[in-house]
């Protein structure tokens, strides 16, 4: 790996370094976004996962900010969070305007929270120190200076976060120089340059990096964007290539508004194209497992189409990419080898696909399909899907239709018929005078639901039948299937339904339907423990689609139960 890149003119003398350290900001800046809440337990097991990726820094929070943050640190600094590549961060600001540093509470709590290191936010726009803040360009600058030499005399390393400073930059230039000065003067070790508003672009934040990192010789430069214009990932790489050292970000690009810097784009962008360190060796392969772990802990899915890690990074669904991927490999269509991140090639088959793609699919279910049987299915899809099926989510029926092309049928059941039927009754509660007579309160009143389902099957020469009960349809099928198959499958247990979906499509080409008419698709989720499967169902009766769902996913179960 090479330091020292060709750069274009931009106003500075820099250089990219050889390495940067990543500054993970998700359990503070990425916890601001919406639909995010984490527990102390979670920020724990997040912080563990990112050690596990080998970040260099791991911002813990705000310790002043409320109880759950302050937890956390109490709870890292007891031994209930052990880092072996990482060092855990607080962050705060600066003192109040006017105020005094060692009468500070944030300040106070920071040297608290028993980290080694902390990071401080302070204004650099001269428009946000007379507006927001109220107070004198001095005044600002004095807060940013005694703010630093607080924390380093109290033995503490200081990352110094200048908010606005692009803003600024543009602004004021002398005086936003002038705060980071003061931050630098008084031994802050990083100084941050932070895209606030994330309204800055990839050529002025290549320029005005390499302007501050010529300044400021000797001392590192930091950078922290956010994504509001969408150039997060794009200025984070554009302040490296002006100089900039330290990279802050969060996983999955987390964060207030439209989000952070994604990390799992920024790190491979500077280690798989420009040769920069971003991690230990060895650990690039585990980003796509840390992006999926981290996003189950903070209960929002994974984005199937993040660079990289996502599930669709390298998913292949048009004919000609499929084909091509058949004769060359991945390097037809595929810009780096995805195993690099600890993600994998997927073929996906659909009406655009054709005879080599459904092939490969096919191979990757260990399923072997001729010349003149992978045409066929491939024929038989492009209908399929006109009615309204979609294999790409549903990998396990898909597989089982790969499986009946070859002319294979389960044998663990043959259903003969099921019912379902759902009993609506609204009473009147107990409660009150029914009558309204003795001048109580008015009864309330009272709904009782349930749905019970039959379903009749037959296991070799044996006729089996069943009811089962439940809160739905799906519910009620699914304790009638369970209960006619009791005893016979061990595997059966371990199956369990997890999520189920139904989606109207309107105007689908159902034959026999009517052009005002409309189908509904079903995908059910299962899991045994170890694996997780996704079916689907397709009809103009829910209960159909659900069925036909419901009854591929615990054929799929049983087929690897083994496995």
């Amino acid at each position: 790996m090479s330091g020292g890149l060709d750069l274009p003119d931009v106003g500075g003398a820099a250089e990219a370094p050889r390495a940067v350290d990543i500054f993970d900001t998700t359990l503070r800046d990425g916890a601001q976004f919406e639909g995010i809440s984490l527990t102390v337990e979670d920020k724990l097991r997040v912080a563990e996962q990112l050690d596990w990726l080998g970040v260099a820094w791991i911002e813990g929070g705000y310790p002043q900010a409320n109880p759950k943050d302050a937890e956390f640190f109490r709870r890292a600094a007891a031994g209930e969070l052990q880092l072996a590549t990482a060092t855990l961060v607080a962050f705060g600001s600066t003192r109040r305007p006017a105020g005094k540093v060692d009468e500070d509470s944030t300040l106070r709590a920071l040297v608290e929270a028993g980290t080694s290191t902390a990071c401080i936010v302070g204004k650099s726009w001269d428009f946000h120190v007379t507006e927001a803040l109220g107070t004198t360009l001095s005044e600002g600058i004095a807060m940013v200076g005694e703010s630093v030499r607080f924390l380093r005399d109290a033995g503490l390393r200081v990352f110094f976060d200048a908010e606005h400073f692009f803003d600024g930059y543009k602004a004021n230039p002398e005086y936003a120089l002038r705060v980071l000065e003061a931050a630098a003067t008084n031994d802050a070790q990083v100084l941050v340059l932070c895209d606030t508003n994330g309204g800055s672009l990839p050529h002025e934040v290549q320029r005005i990096t390499a302007e501050v990192t010529s300044y400021f010789e000797g001392t590192d430069i930091g950078i922290h964007t956010q994504n509001d214009s969408g150039c997060a990932v794009a200025n984070s790489v554009a302040a490296v290539l002006g100089g900039a050292s330290q990279v802050q970000g969060t996983v999955n690009g987390y964060g207030e508004r439209t989000g952070n810097a994604n990390l799992m784009t920024v790190i491979p962008d500077l280690t798989l194209k420009l040769g920069i360190t971003t991690l230990p060796e060895g650990r690039m392969e585990r980003l796509t497992a840390v992006s999926r772990h981290v996003a189950e802990l903070v209960n929002l899915p994974p984005h199937p189409a993040d660079p990289y890690v996502g599930s669709s990074a390298f998913a292949h669904k048009g004919g000609l990419h499929t084909s091509a991927l058949g004769k060359v490999g991945g390097a037809s269509y595929e810009h780096i080898d995805p195993s690099a991140v600890g993600n994998h090639t997927r073929v996906l088959v659909s009406d655009l696909g054709g005879r080599a793609g459904m092939s490969m699919k096919a191979a990757e279910f260990g399923v072997e399909l001729d010349n003149r049987a992978a045409a066929d299915l491939s024929e038989r899809l492009k209908v399929l899907e006109a009615e309204g099926y979609v294999f790409e989510a549903a990998d396990a029926s898909l597989e089982l239709l790969m499986r009946r092309a070859t002319g294979w049928e389960h044998g663990f059941f043959a259903v003969e018929a099921y019912r379902v039927s759902s009993y609506h009754r609204q009473a009147l509660s107990v409660q009150g005078d029914p009558l309204g007579d003795d001048g109580g309160p008015p009864p309330e009143p009272m709904l009782d639901l349930s749905t019970e389902a039959t379903v009749k099957l037959w296991i070799g020469d044996d006729r089996l039948a069943a009811v089962g009960e439940g809160n739905g349809p799906v519910n009620a099928l699914d304790a009638a299937l369970r209960n006619a198959l009791n005893g016979r499958y061990e595997a059966l247990g371990r199956i369990h339904l997890t999520d189920f979906k139904v989606r109207v499509l309107d105007g689908a080409t159902t034959p026999g339907l009517s052009d005002t008419g409309s189908v509904v698709r079903v995908l059910i989720d299962f899991t045994d423990g170890d694996r997780t499967w996704t079916t689907t169902g397709v009809s103009p009766n829910v209960i159909e689609a659900s069925w036909q769902a419901l009854t591929d996913g615990i054929v799929f179960g049983l087929l690897h139960a083994e496995d």
